[in-house]
């Protein structure tokens, strides 16, 4: 779809099955091949960007109004964004946010990313929604000139999410402190200066406001790369143990995470607790299998049930793969699940302190529905030293 107020497109997104989408460039020029995924959150863009679950992705934002808060470093997930690229209805007015520091089109630029805009995005998401997440690649050339076959035939070439292990190429270099809590009115972001337990998180591509949430529930949090060892982990004598978001195939990390986890389980009775990519590392080290979805769960309204309470919580959400349920082995039991399709969107081993979410508890969408669940790691911690 194009602009007619537009002399000629400057940016094409080419979908694996031919369809073709021409719009607006902005951002980095040049050529991204991913998978295509939406997100339907109405705020939260910069974050999303950031997000290092989105690796290999590009994301169609169905909310029109992106880019009017502008950006600030500290909205940032990680230290760039980590999308391939962004697809947008509107093009991105100009900021208008005290916080602001400056306008997404120069922070796309400047950090490498390519976005379109222009683009009939209800068109967009009901083929993702009816054909699953499509291999896409998109291209800005300012000079509005594509190479159409080369577009579809590498979107078609692209290998897929399936098998490929992401979390390596997002997950830190090495291990490093974080004591940053999260930001309130009106000091913003503070320090943990008065920790009561031990965490070491396991990096499959954290975002930062996970680990401000653990400094928040009081703990000293030690950040390792997504492939420690258990020897690794166990040598900090760590009061629990965190597994991260991330992005990829859970089969494909689990490949070396996996036994780290179990062995974990296996030596020690420490309180674990995972998000996101962290919930499916734990349910394939108890046994359990993970699936690829249609299109996933990209959103900052998704409602979650907990069994036990029957509360139901807003959620924000971003996976492609899910824990099928019907594997869970003996001990392990769900404790949440999605109200839209009835995915799991949670674990926990009966007899033990162990646990998992598939949805962000860190990402406030109701605004505070789930943040319990760090209160309830740290919890488990002062159990288990009493």
């Amino acid at each position: 779809m194009v602009d007619t107020a537009s002399p000629k497109p400057t940016a094409c997104l080419a979908l694996a099955d031919g369809t073709v989408f021409y719009g607006h460039g902005f951002g980095a020029t040049g050529r991204r091949v991913a998978e295509l995924c939406f997100n339907t959150a109405m705020t939260g863009y910069q974050e999303i960007m950031t997000d290092p679950s989105y690796a290999g992705q590009i994301v169609t934002f169905t909310f029109p109004h992106i880019g009017n808060t502008g950006v600030t470093p500290e909205d940032d997930e990680t230290a760039d964004p980590v999308a391939a690229g962004m697809v947008v209805k509107w093009d991105p007015t100009m900021a208008s946010n005290w916080r602001a520091t400056e306008e997404l089109k120069a922070w796309l630029t400047r950090t490498g990313r390519i976005a379109i805009g222009g683009i009939d995005t209800r068109r967009l998401t009901r083929a993702i929604r009816q054909q699953g997440a499509p291999h896409v690649a998109l291209e800005h050339n300012p000079e509005g000139k594509f190479d159409l076959e080369a577009l579809v035939a590498s979107a078609r070439a692209w290998p897929g999410l399936e098998g490929m292990d992401l979390a390596k190429d997002v997950t830190c270099a090495q291990s490093y402190r974080w004591d940053e809590m999260r930001w309130a009115w009106p000091e913003g972001y503070s320090r943990q200066e008065a920790p009561k337990h031990k965490v070491v998180a396991i990096d499959y591509g954290a975002k930062r406001n996970i680990l401000r949430c653990l400094a928040s529930a009081g703990c000293d949090v030690t950040v390792l790369p997504a492939n420690a060892t258990s020897e690794e982990v166990l040598a900090h004598n760590p009061d629990g143990v965190f597994l991260s978001n991330g992005p990829g195939d859970p089969a494909a990390t689990g490949v070396y995470a996996v036994p780290m986890i179990k062995d974990i389980l296996d030596k020690t009775d420490l309180p674990v607790f995972g998000i996101c990519l962290g919930h499916q590392m734990l349910a394939l080290a108890l046994g359990a299998k993970t699936i690829k979805m249609n299109h996933g769960h990209h959103g900052a309204n998704h409602p979650v049930k907990e069994h036990a309470t029957g509360k139901v919580e807003i959620t924000s959400m971003n996976h492609g793969f899910a824990v099928d349920a019907q594997t869970l082995p003996e001990g392990v039991e769900e404790t949440h699940i999605s109200l839209f399709d009835g995915s799991n969107c949670g674990i926990r081993m009966t007899n033990r302190p162990v646990y998992s979410v598939q949805h962000h508890p860190e990402a406030s969408p109701g605004p505070q529905d789930s943040f319990y669940l760090f209160e309830r790691f740290a919890e488990a911690m002062d159990a288990r030293k009493a």
